[in-house]
């Protein structure tokens, strides 16, 4: 009990001391108009706050450009395209298929009409294949939407035909499409 006591008490000093410095400084200093007007008078040199310069605690770098510069400097546009296989490959092909058995050449299975079909058939694939395909599939897709409405009518005449209530229905009296 007493040491509850003692919290209470002391709660009660803590909460009461600033009720009383507040009383204090009230009565002591009486605000006056010609203290506020003498104080912002005063020269700006003479306040209390100063602007302090504070130097940076830390340092920010970007660093994405120094990597794509030194990923792009590692790049070596001199040599050309690479063929198929590498550098190695490509004089491995060169020595085992040399020019004068010209059937081991790739292609050589080709005669030069054949050669040229194969061209002509690989360029209207690439250009114009996507086009025809497309468009095949646009046909066949508004055919099979035409079917479908077909066999919808024709299944709703069948109802309508078989109701003998079939003035009341309201799709068996609708114009047909």
């Amino acid at each position: 009990m007493d040491m509850r006591l003692a919290g209470f008490v002391f709660a009660g000093v803590l909460a009461a001391a600033p009720a009383m410095a507040q009383d204090a400084a009230s009565t002591s200093a009486p605000v006056s108009l010609d203290h506020i007007r003498a104080g912002l008078e005063r020269p700006a040199s003479t306040l209390v706050l100063k602007p302090v310069e504070v130097p940076a605690d830390f340092r920010l770098h970007v660093l994405e450009q120094q990597k794509i510069d030194a990923l792009i400097a590692t790049l070596d546009f001199r040599s050309g395209p690479v063929p198929p296989g590498g550098l190695y490959g490509y004089e491995q092909q060169r020595i085992t298929n040399p020019t004068d058995s010209p059937l081991s050449q790739p292609y050589a299975a080709f005669s030069g009409a054949e050669l040229i079909t194969v061209a002509i058939e690989n360029f209207i694939a690439r250009y114009l294949g996507g086009h025809l395909a497309q468009s095949l599939g646009d046909a066949e897709r508004a055919r099979a939407e035409r079917l479908a409405r077909e066999e919808v009518a024709r299944s709703i005449a069948g109802y309508c035909a078989a109701r003998q209530d079939r003035d009341d229905i309201v799709i068996c009296n609708a114009p047909s499409r």
